[in-house]
């Protein structure tokens, strides 16, 4: 710490990264020792965390993150878009294809940007907002891929699973801490050249620095 920073908040936030890594939730015992602080600390820092809808105790007294978390969270993809749109400009340009930024809402792909290109006569149309299973659609199983650790050829490919006669390319976003997405596009085609995943890939690096 340094004279500069505070360390109740510094505390409070890593209160809110210990319950985020956790299914079960975390009792004062257990939040007191991984923050290396007494049992008095963390009860004042949980009650200021439950004013504002942060963190909620159950009846066994578990701390868990609270539902004040999902309305900062919302707020998270504005800026997550922004920042990806040149990326996915430059991609549907360049492949002339439909290039979308996809994260992991729930046990869904959710796209969160969508950039259509201007050149071509048609394309797939793509809209934000547009949700489906992570286990369908190349976007979803990229994301898998990456939470499985098996990346070879880095990205992946499907055809007619959202769509018929659509096919995807993803690849996953790498690096980027506290978030699950891909970097995609979707066109008109029965095979997706293996130029087109790779430059996928590369869009997907770019998005990643753009967000580190």
């Amino acid at each position: 710490m340094t004279a500069e920073t505070s360390q109740t908040l510094d505390r409070g936030l890593r209160v809110l990264k210990l319950l985020a890594d956790t299914d079960h939730g975390l009792t004062v015992t257990e939040l007191s020792t991984k923050l290396g602080v007494n049992r008095t600390v963390v009860y004042r820092l949980l009650a200021t965390l439950e004013q504002h809808a942060l963190v909620r105790r159950d009846l066994g007294g578990r701390a868990r993150v609270g539902l004040g978390v999902l309305q900062l969270g919302r707020q998270v993809h504005p800026l997550v878009r922004e920042a990806a749109l040149p990326a996915l400009r430059a991609l549907a340009e360049d492949i002339g294809a439909t290039a979308h930024l996809t994260l992991v809402d729930g046990s869904e792909a959710l796209a969160v940007a969508v950039v259509e290109p201007t050149w071509t006569d048609y394309h797939v149309a793509y809209r934000p907002g547009f949700r489906h299973p992570l286990d369908r659609g190349a976007a979803g199983r990229a994301i898998l891929a990456a939470r499985s650790g098996v990346f070879d050829p880095g990205y992946a490919l499907t055809h007619g699973e959202l769509e018929a006669g659509a096919s995807g390319a993803a690849a996953p976003l790498v690096g980027v801490s506290g978030l699950e997405g891909s970097v995609g596009v979707v066109m008109l085609a029965e095979v997706v050249p293996q130029q087109v995943g790779e430059r996928v890939v590369a869009a997907a690096r770019e998005v990643a620095a753009a967000l580190a």
